[in-house]
């Protein structure tokens, strides 16, 4: 009576032992790192660790090691986060234009757990250290820009379709078309309804019948907002990526914010600078038959826009645009061969080549602008208060004469200095964001203070532990030391599959580990006090070890199967540190019943299984 077959112990040790293989990689500690990876175009050779070597020793930077890693890149190990910094100052000035740089951590494993793929599980930012910034989306300057584009898009058809109309003006967030017929109105009506089936267009009422009013229906609005949100988070793990930092969390929250959290990132306004950046350039041809005068008279020619340069002077502009950063798929800094001046090398998408290709070879010998465009935040005091608005920027950073057709690659001048150069460049290969954005919250935690919150929660978790095996011990005798082996292996088990998911342990995390080792041990007690209730009874001592288990493990179930939906339920709707809460409960529940069930029974079954007993150690 209670015993398992050779099976099923061999198969609970088999689990244990690949725990502890899983959660080995966690005794390892970690060195502060830098993750070099090449810059598009160019490759990790075996002759970059010796230029990386060069540099930082030409620096007089300490280091432990260059280890290559998956995926074409390296990693560059030092001894003290203040090495780790100056090591990435000193590549970057040296070989910035081939490689970049990722500040990260990594445990300093041996081969054989590098061979296979064993790692220690991922530490949140609270544990870390970096940055956590929420990021609010402006979803109604979106639905702005796709009235203004559906507005362009509306006056391109009806030009092209021969549809005269008289004018074509946004009210609020509508757009009105105005005809001085009747059938001009029907006519643009039914082609209108027919290209543009998802607006809404219908005639201009009792107050102006010979006119069509077009909105965005509410499936339409939505559709604008998540895609605005989507996009935007797009844009910024591209800006994130280009920044160098390492294992970035880039996730929305609600219906129009999103939680940037990087770890190990310690330049909040470099950050903020990058991310709220909209730069980006227009490329139009300039208006060369319209007069300037009259255009400041407020008398714009058809077709054409009114612009400024960066010192002040008036230039006309088509308006039809040629390219846009959208169709920029490559962009790099550098500097004018003929001039010295900055510049960036741009590369165009097969459309946009094409259609630059097509616009250069038709106006040979005439002059193209290029457009900046960004939006700008400034932070006014009205009452006492902060209070930011955004602004529009839009200026003409060089004017100059095709001499000859061009498509997929070229330079583009003017610009201020080499850093302006070098974070366009940035921008235009992370691409535009969708609609402008506002940093509502920031936190900065200091490496210093993750290794604090480590070390606190390591003890709070050692000591909530330790004060339960004493207990367990204490009032159970030899049973409490079984439920104590089975809580160690619990403990494992869970850093294991933490380990092997590549979860993200936080500090809300650790308290989901001490809780659950709270609740290990209650599903243990369950069974030792219906095992004692079984011997007073007047059962034999392997009865009653028969009847605790097997009467003791519905109740456990219920208990636990309640607390996994409410883990589940956290996950599902919360977010950051509930998460990280949620994750750890829900994994501990489940070891929990099988080291509390299966592990400490086939113990007991080991100790006392097939023997005759007359008293138990309980």
């Amino acid at each position: 009576m209670n015993r398992y077959p050779l099976w099923k112990n061999l198969l609970i040790l088999g689990v244990i032992l690949l725990g502890f293989l899983f959660a080995w990689p966690n005794l390892y500690p970690q060195d502060p790192a830098i993750e070099i990876t090449a810059a598009r175009g160019q490759a990790v050779t075996d002759s970059t660790p010796a230029e990386l070597k060069a540099a930082l020793e030409n620096a007089k930077v300490p280091f432990k090691r260059i280890d290559r890693l998956e995926g074409d890149k390296l990693l560059v190990r030092f001894p003290t986060p203040a090495d780790q910094l100056k090591g990435q100052e000193a590549i970057e000035g040296a070989l910035s234009e081939r490689y970049r740089t990722a500040l990260t951590q990594s445990a300093d494993l041996p081969g054989w757990m590098h061979a296979l793929d064993l790692r220690p599980m991922s530490l949140g930012l609270d544990l870390r250290g970096g940055i956590h910034v929420v990021i609010d989306v402006d979803m109604e300057a979106a639905l702005e820009q796709a009235l203004e584009r559906y507005s362009n898009d509306l006056r391109t058809l009806l030009r092209d379709d021969k549809i005269r109309y008289a004018a074509l003006t946004r009210e609020g967030e509508a757009i009105r078309i105005r005809f001085e017929d009747a059938a001009s109105r029907d006519a643009a009506e039914k082609r209108l309804k027919r290209e543009f089936r998802e607006l809404m267009i219908q005639a201009g009422g009792d107050t102006e019948p010979l006119s069509l009013l077009v909105t965005l229906p509410e499936p339409e609005q939505k559709r604008i907002k998540d895609f605005a949100l989507q996009q935007n988070i797009t844009t910024l793990r591209n800006r994130v990526n280009a920044l160098g930092v390492a294992e970035p969390s880039i996730v929305r929250q609600g219906e129009r914010r999103i939680v940037v959290e990087l770890p190990g990132a310690q330049d909040p306004g470099r950050l903020k600078e990058i991310l709220g950046a909209t730069a980006t350039l227009e490329y139009r041809l300039v208006d060369t038959e319209g007069s300037i005068a009259d255009a400041l008279a407020g008398r714009v020619p058809a077709g054409s826009r009114l612009y400024y340069d960066r010192q002040g002077k008036p230039i006309l502009l088509k308006r039809r645009v040629i390219v846009t950063g959208d169709q920029i798929t490559d962009a790099s800094a550098g500097f004018d061969h003929q001039t010295g001046s900055p510049a960036v090398f741009v590369s165009l998408d097969a459309q946009g080549a094409r259609r630059m290709r097509e616009v250069t070879t038709e106006n040979v010998g005439k002059p193209m602008a290029v457009v900046f465009i960004e939006n700008r935040t400034l932070t006014q005091m009205v009452d006492g208060q902060p209070v930011k608005t955004s602004r529009k920027v839009e200026e003409v950073i060089s004017v100059a004469t095709i001499r000859e057709p061009f498509g997929r690659r070229f330079q583009t001048t003017g610009l201020d200095s080499s850093k302006e150069a070098h974070d366009l460049a940035l921008l235009l290969r992370s691409g535009a964001l969708a609609a402008p954005i506002q940093i509502v919250e920031e936190r900065t935690i200091g490496p210093s203070l993750g290794q604090d919150n480590i070390n606190q929660g390591f003890s709070s978790a050692m000591i909530g532990t330790v004060l339960v095996l004493i207990f367990m011990a204490a009032y159970y005798r030899i049973f409490g030391l079984v439920a104590n082996l089975a809580l160690i292996a619990n403990l494992i088990l869970i850093i294991a599959v933490l380990s092997l998911l590549q979860a993200t342990l936080t500090l809300p995390g650790i308290a989901g580990i001490v809780l659950t080792v709270g609740m290990a041990v209650d599903a243990n007690v369950l069974i030792y006090e219906r095992i004692r209730e079984e011997i007073r009874n007047g059962n034999t001592p392997q009865a009653s070890i028969h009847a605790g288990y097997d009467k003791a493990f519905s109740t456990i179930v219920d208990a636990n199967v309640t607390t996994l939906i409410a883990a589940v339920v956290l996950f599902s709707f919360g977010t950051g540190p509930v998460k990280g809460f949620a994750v750890t409960l829900f994994i501990g529940i489940l070891t929990s019943m099988f080291t509390a069930i299966l592990g400490s029974r086939a113990l007991v079954n080991l100790i006392y299984g097939g023997r005759r007993l007359n008293r138990l150690a309980i």
